[in-house]
């Protein structure tokens, strides 16, 4: 019996077995990044959204909130490569651009913002899930529209899926609002969770 070639049998065997479980593990991660909104503002992480539906989904997939109350698409595509490399997600839910239209920034700047972080995203080889924003109409007609425009031309362009802003069923409940009237208090979360639970579920693989 040559022990050389078991031994080396023995050994491409755990190896292969070590890096299926890498890519499984890699493979079941959702990466939420986002602002304030996925952020849970002035909460606990714990009890904004992606936590809860992190919790009814039993971890499979497990998502990770890279969000950060106050993110600007800039900021999170400053912050992607480092998020990316840490967690090697499969799926990335791209939930950015409402305080750049707050701020009154130019529509074509966070389209060319948002575009970059779809490229890095694809180059990382994870799938990109893009999440309409809608502004306040107090911001004016042609500025909302130049605006809420850019989501579904982005989503055209890469054939990605595009999700509809949950904001727009909570804004229409005075009770899940904070005082501020813009970001959705702890009582609203169990429903935001229910309705991405609804539109993630087919694009992540969840039963």
């Amino acid at each position: 019996m040559n022990f050389k070639n078991v031994f080396r049998w023995h050994y491409l065997i755990l190896l292969f077995l070590a890096l299926t479980t890498l890519r499984a593990t890699a493979a079941d991660k959702l990466l939420v990044l986002g602002d304030s909104l996925s952020a849970g503002y002035r909460m606990s992480a714990s009890a904004a959204w992606p936590a809860l539906l992190n919790d009814k989904w039993q971890k499979s997939p497990a998502i990770i909130n890279g969000s950060i109350s106050g993110d600007t698409a800039a900021q999170g595509l400053a912050r992607l490569p480092a998020l990316l490399k840490q967690h090697q997600p499969r799926w990335v839910l791209i939930e950015l651009g409402g305080n750049d239209g707050l701020r009154g920034f130019p529509p074509q700047q966070l389209e060319q913002q948002l575009r970059q972080i779809i490229r890095q995203v694809q180059a990382a080889g994870a799938q990109p899930l893009l999440m309409q924003i809608r502004l306040p109409p107090n911001y004016g007609r042609r500025y909302t529209e130049a605006f809420s425009d850019v989501y579904p031309r982005l989503a055209k362009e890469f054939s990605l899926p595009l999700l509809p802003f949950f904001m727009e069923q909570v804004y229409l409940k005075p009770e899940w609002m904070q005082q501020d009237g813009i970001h959705p208090n702890p009582d609203a979360q169990p429903f935001i969770a229910d309705v991405m639970a609804k539109a993630l579920a087919p694009l992540v693989n969840h039963e």
